[in-house]
């Protein structure tokens, strides 16, 4: 009687399809975690953005339930904001102190303590938040803008 080999492991073609499976399991999976940095940056900004809103909302509010006369400086946290039309203004001294940016973290250009001013808190080209400030009887803005992020 013929004795059946039985089969004690794997064999080459079965190893070699296992392999082709996972390379091309891989090759799907690698780009989606590839740029993840792109989406950080683009949170972190529009994390900003919000923090700049908020912040001169909560100034305004500030200025408003103080009776405070339209440029008066607000207080916020122990810290003085300068404020026109009774939102902060668009400067270190405003904004920045009012949402606490820090300029290690976002690079701070412009900006200016007139009405209308605007301040560019940047990561890096068209990925930064634009806060403009009031205008006369206006209200201030804020643009996020993550299209270089």
């Amino acid at each position: 009687m013929k004795q059946l080999n039985k089969q004690a492991g794997f064999t080459l073609i079965e190893l070699i399809m296992v392999i082709v499976i996972l390379g091309v399991l891989s090759a799907f999976a690698l780009p989606r975690f590839a740029d993840l940095g792109g989406n950080a940056r683009t949170a972190s900004i529009n994390g900003l953005a919000g923090t700049i809103k908020a912040a001169a909302n909560i100034a305004h509010a500030q200025s408003l339930a103080a009776g405070l006369a339209s440029g008066a400086a607000a207080t916020l946290e122990g810290a003085s904001i300068t404020m026109v039309e009774f939102y902060p203004t668009a400067d270190s001294a405003g904004i920045q102190t009012a949402a606490q940016v820090s300029a290690s973290d976002y690079t701070p250009s412009g900006g200016g303590a007139t009405a209308g001013a605007a301040i560019t808190f940047a990561l890096q080209t068209d990925c930064n938040v634009v806060y403009t400030a009031a205008a006369v009887g206006g209200l201030p803005s804020v643009v996020a803008t993550t299209t270089g992020c």
